[in-house]
């Protein structure tokens, strides 16, 4: 009988997970992942998300319900590493980062794929809305899940080959509606759990406040400018803005007034109209290929540049030893360097990078 840990969140995604692989006959192992830096119980519990005291309370009963082995899993050091330090480093960089997207690859996967492997586990799972197929030419790829409303495969982009093919994602197959309906049919007690919103180390949703604690820094306030150098206020500081953003710039320029560009070298904060905002062309790095090994010609894709942007249509070309460069064939608004541009082949994943 094959090994299976199912990475519990104690949400009814993950616990409907665990629930189908044991009714397909895995040997089936509860594991949620502590993940929170805080010693202090109350600040845990206060945080919840995905790593809270309450996460490991419910995917604890879950299990039990199952009948299924549970364990909690330490992993600090990794999500503070691979989560946390680049999610405050990007922002001081200039970049907005997609913290969901690192925590996937290096703690939800490598972390525990790794730990996994070493008691003797075949495979990880996990509740995202995504599919691991393999293709034809050997590959192993994302097909985008049976629900377009809830698909997850952007955030999972930058999986490797080594960890889909050790991977399994039962809900991929269904709609929220089914899973839970699916959980409440075998009784379990997070059936109608709401989903876990915002980033689970910044509950409040305060970035700048969370980067300055934990750097220990305070952020100096800098100049708001025209794309012509022209300076036109003063900004709270650069870890307070997202290319694109519009609201909460208090300026009256007498036009909707939208952010650009954020310049770290020189502290400014570069201001323009919507017009200015769209583009055309992109570039990204720090690429990982899944349906292909790699692209040698330009290629027709369909593309995202943010987890809830819609798509669209564009040519990717190899531009360097670790650059593509779309073309998107209508503008684009606000293509802000440090999320993803992920591009799809018809309903799988071709691949994706780290917008510059």
């Amino acid at each position: 009988m094959e090994k299976v840990v199912v990475g519990m969140s104690g949400g009814v995604d993950s616990s409907v997970a665990a629930y189908l692989l044991k009714e397909q006959g895995y040997d089936v192992i509860g594991v949620t992942m502590q993940i929170w830096q805080e010693e202090d119980i109350c600040t845990v519990e206060e945080n919840g998300g995905c790593c809270g005291l309450s996460a490991v309370e419910d995917a604890r009963r879950v299990a039990a319900a199952l009948d299924i082995p549970y364990y909690v899993m330490n992993f600090r050091e990794e999500f503070k590493k691979n989560v946390i330090d680049y999610f405050a480093d990007s922002y001081v960089n200039g970049q907005t980062p997609n913290p969901c997207i690192a925590c996937n690859r290096y703690v939800k996967w490598e972390a525990l794929l790794k730990r996994s492997i070493s008691i003797g586990a075949d495979y990880i799972a996990t509740g995202h809305y995504a599919r691991v197929e393999q293709l034809p030419n050997g590959r192993y790829a994302l097909r985008r899940s049976a629900t377009a409303a809830k698909d997850q495969t952007y955030a999972l982009y930058n999986l490797t080959q080594e960890q889909l093919k050790r991977t399994l994602m039962p809900v991929g197959e269904y709609t929220k509606e089914e899973v839970r309906q699916i959980a409440e049919k075998i009784g379990l007690l997070v059936a109608d759990k709401p989903d876990s919103q915002d980033i689970c180390f910044v509950p409040d949703g305060d970035y700048a406040s969370f980067i300055e604690t934990h750097t220990g820094k305070k952020v100096s306030e800098g100049k708001f400018v025209l794309s012509d150098g022209t300076v036109i206020g003063q900004h709270k500081g650069i870890i307070h803005y997202t290319v694109g953003q519009r609201k909460g710039l208090g300026l009256a320029l007498g036009f909707p007034a939208f952010v650009l560009e954020i310049r770290p070298e020189t502290n400014e904060v570069v201001i323009g109209t919507y017009e200015e905002s769209l583009t055309t062309v992109v570039r990204a790095n720090k690429l990982n290929f899944m349906a292909v090994e790699d692209i040698q010609r330009p290629v027709r894709v369909f593309a995202k540049i943010r987890y809830n942007h819609k798509g669209a249509w564009c040519t990717v070309e190899r531009t360097g030893e670790d650059e593509v460069t779309c073309r998107f064939e209508e503008p684009q608004r606000a293509v802000t360097p440090g999320q993803a541009l992920v591009f799809y082949d018809g309903e799988y994943v071709l691949g994706g990078g780290t917008i510059l």
